[in-house]
C-alpha cells in the first residue's frame, strides 16, 4: 500500500495529558530492590547506542568509542557490551572494522540528520551509502517541515521509501520524530501513528541536537502508540528515547515504563534502546557500587 492508501481514514488519537502525568508519577514511585536493580543496570547497559555525532569526529575517536562499546569496564565482572555505536555515514566503515568479531551493531544517522532538510533523492543516496559502508541500522529523521505544514502523506512516503531500501538490504530502521520540534503530546502521538504505518523497526524521540530531548511523558505516549499498533496489526516495533538521559536511576524508570506498557517481550536491545553518550558511565558507576559497596569517581571511566 502507498502513503495515500495507508492514511485513508486516518484519525489522530487524542492524548490524556493528566493521565500521562499521573502514570509517570506512579512509575517514578516504584521501588526497585537490589537484585532487580542489578539486573536492570546490566540490561540498561546492553541497550545503549553509544553515540558520537559531532563535526569534530575523527576515525581515532570512533575507534576509541568502539573499544568502549565492546569493553565498557574491564574491572567489573559480567558487564555486557552495549547494543550499538551510532556515527555519521562517512565513519561507518571505521566503526565496522573496529567492531569486527563483536555483537555490537553499527548504526548510521541518515536522511540529512539532524535537520532532514534535503530532497528525498539525496536522502536515499545517503542512506544507500551508509548501507554500502556496512551499517547494520539506519536512524533516519522525518521531515518536520512537512509534518508541521500538515503534509502527512509526504512524511509517510519518505519513511516508506527509506524502509523499502533498508528492508532490501536486511538493515533495521529507526525513525526519529524530533519530538521537541513537532509540538504537543497530541502531535507526538500523531507523528508516532504516522511513522508506525510504515512498520519501522523502531521509533525514536530525538536527534539529541536540540534543547528538548527525550522525556518520560513523550516516551510514554510513543510506547502507547506502539502498543495500539501492535494490537491492531500484530507487528512489533521497538522504541528508542534519545538525548538527555544521563543517569542510571532515570534509565531504570524507563525500563519500568516499558514493562508496564508493552510487556517483558520488549525488554531486550532488539526492541528497546537508549540513545546516549553519558549514560553508560553512570550505569558503570552504579554497577561498581553494587559490587563493591563503594562509589568510584567519574575519572576512573573513559569519557569516550
Amino acid at each position: 500500500m502507498n502513503a495515500e492508501q495507508l492514511l485513508s481514514g486516518f484519525k489522530p488519537t487524542p492524548v490524556d495529558l493528566m493521565g500521562v502525568n499521573d502514570r509517570i508519577i506512579r512509575i517514578k514511585s516504584r521501588s526497585i530492590k537490589t537484585h532487580a536493580k542489578n539486573q536492570g543496570l546490566s540490561m540498561v547497559l546492553s541497550m545503549i547506542d553509544l553515540t558520537t555525532l559531532e563535526g569534530a569526529d575523527t576515525p581515532n575517536k570512533v575507534r576509541q568509542l568502539c573499544y568502549k562499546a565492546m569493553h565498557p569496564q574491564d574491572q567489573l565482572k559480567g558487564v555486557p557490551s552495549v547494543a550499538a555505536v551510532c556515527v555519521y555515514p562517512t565513519l561507518v566503515k571505521t566503526a565496522k572494522d573496529a567492531l569486527k568479531g563483536s555483537d555490537v551493531k553499527v548504526a548510521a544517522v541518515s536522511t540529512y540528520f539532524p535537520s532532514g532538510q534535503s530532497t528525498l533523492e539525496n536522502k536515499l543516496l545517503e542512506t544507500q551509502f551508509a548501507i554500502d559502508e556496512g551499517a547494520d541500522e539506519i536512524d533516519m529523521v522525518i521531515s518536520r517541515r512537512e509534518f508541521l505544514q500538515g503534509n502527512y502523506e509526504y512524511v509517510l512516503y519518505e519513511i516508506l521509501e527509506v524502509k523499502s531500501l533498508c528492508s532490501a538490504n536486511n538493515v533495521r530502521l529507526k525513525v526519529i520524530l524530533e519530538t521537541g520540534e513537532i509540538g504537543s503530546l497530541d502531535e507526538v502521538r500523531k507523528a508516532s501513528d504516522i511513522a508506525l504505518l510504515a512498520h519501522p523497526d523502531f521509533i525514536k524521540t530525538s536527534t539529541g541536537k536540540i534543547g528538548q530531548a527525550a522525556n518520560m511523558q513523550v516516551t510514554l505516549v510513543m510506547l502507547q502508540a506502539i502498543w495500539d499498533h501492535y494490537q491492531k496489526t500484530g507487528v512489533q516495533v521497538g522504541m528508542k528515547p534519545a538525548g538527555g538521559i544521563s543517569d542510571a536511576k532515570t534509565a531504570l524508570h524507563y525500563l519500568v515504563m516499558v514493562k508496564e506498557v508493552l510487556g517483558q517481550e520488549w525488554l531486550s536491545n532488539k526492541w528497546f534502546r537508549f540513545g546516549a553518550s553519558r549514560l553508560a558511565n553512570d550505569v558503570l558507576m552504579q554497577m561498581a557500587k553494587q559490587e563493591s559497596g563503594i562509589y568510584q569517581a567519574p575519572q576512573y571511566f573513559s569519557k569516550d
